[in-house]
């Protein structure tokens, strides 16, 4: 069975006839933030049930491996998986020695069920999120590369120069509000203060010949 386990570790599937394919699927490292640790890499198994037929460098790799013909190592494994199936029928433990066993539902379905000691080989380690503060490092800003230190002064600069602005709009308009209300209050307020005080004298019409 070494063997067998040798070839699904370094193929991720291996077919068995009259039952179907198992599958390996690797799962990758995760993190776990609730507790504060590192999940270590994994894998899983997933029964196929709809192919079950070996290709031929399957059994040249079983026949390499056990020094025997193609043919010997055909008949072994399929009577390896006949053997499988028998107990499998008759609501028995087929085990997959080294990889866990195969059992079945109220439904005829075929499920694997892998030894949780395979699945779990390594263990988690403790994952502590670390903030370095004052450290320096690159930002792209555009097409041009800053610090992490100068973008600060950089957004203060921007934020004092509108900040400028709008003190000068304030003060024009200030002095441009003490020299109106100066006016209204030199020449009193009514409408004629507003406008053009300029006195036009009017002229005599000419009388008309009678």
């Amino acid at each position: 069975m070494e063997i067998l386990n040798s070839y699904l570790f370094q193929h991720k599937s291996v077919s068995i006839p009259g039952m179907g394919t198992l599958h390996m699927e690797r799962i990758p490292a995760r993190t776990d933030f609730v507790n504060r640790q590192l999940l270590p890499p994994g894998f899983t198994f997933r029964f196929d049930k709809y192919f079950d037929a070996p290709d031929k460098d399957f059994f040249g790799y079983l026949a390499s491996r056990k020094r025997i013909a193609d043919h010997e190592a055909m008949k072994w494994y399929n009577e390896f998986a006949y053997e499988l199936r028998t107990r499998i029928r008759n609501r028995e433990k087929a085990e997959w020695p080294g990889l866990g066993f195969f059992h079945t539902d109220d439904d005829g379905e075929i499920f694997f069920e892998a030894d949780q000691a395979l699945l779990r080989p390594l263990k988690p380690v403790s994952a502590v999120r670390i903030l370095r503060e004052n450290t320096e490092h690159q930002i792209l800003v555009g097409d041009v590369e800053r610090t992490n230190t100068e973008m600060p002064e950089l957004l203060t600069g921007v934020h004092v120069e509108r900040e400028s602005w709008w003190t000068y709009a304030i003060i024009i308009a200030a002095v441009a509000l003490s020299i109106c209300f100066f006016q209204f209050f030199k020449n009193g307020f009514n409408a004629a203060a507003a406008g053009n005080q300029t006195v036009v004298p009017a002229k005599k019409m000419p009388e008309l010949s009678r």
